[in-house]
């Protein structure tokens, strides 16, 4: 049985567009805890936490995690999903944590490229470089807990991919 592949990181480390990849690379399913809220809720995270402030939205991210879960999928999580400890020991405990780590500079570069307003809520209303630096420094202990395995998300795509392809167990990687 092939466990399920989490992705953890902050705003912009590419969880989305390193795990689709690397879904289609191993065959596994591919879900985005984000667009799976948006798609059922018919909100976008923005309006969720304008509804039911950052509390609910981190609730309902955690049973979002919970649903997603399950065998030769691959989970992109959001950027606050490793706040809780729950979701924390949840994701340890049914499958590989990979944490895509870029420095604050890297990660404010790509969202300035790609803001996605609606998608992607200021955490603190400060600019996005301070707010990176700001994000990175309450959560980087949080994402290591969580991660079995750490890597240069500021690397290119394929070289990501090769990263997480060399780390992973033998029998995920067919």
């Amino acid at each position: 049985m092939t466990q399920t592949i989490f992705m953890v990181g902050a705003r912009g480390a590419g969880k989305t567009t390193v795990g689709s990849a690397l879904a289609q690379t191993l065959g596994y399913q591919f879900v985005d805890t984000d667009l799976f809220m948006q798609q059922t809720t018919q909100m976008s995270v923005a309006e969720m936490v304008a509804q039911e402030g950052w509390l609910g939205f981190r609730r309902r991210e955690t049973m979002t995690l919970q649903a997603v879960t399950q065998s030769s999928t691959i989970v992109a999580t959001g950027g606050g999903a490793i706040l809780a400890e729950e979701n924390r020991r949840f994701m340890r405990q049914q499958g590989t944590v990979i944490y895509l780590r870029a420095p604050a500079s890297v990660l404010a570069k790509r969202l300035e490229e790609y803001p996605e307003e609606g998608q992607r809520p200021t955490l603190t209303g400060r600019p996005i470089a301070e707010e990176m630096l700001e994000v990175l420094a309450a959560r980087e202990a949080l994402y290591q807990e969580a991660a079995h395995h750490i890597i240069d998300a500021s690397a290119n795509l394929q070289q990501v991919i090769e990263e997480i392809l060399a780390v992973l167990p033998r029998e995920t990687v067919k």
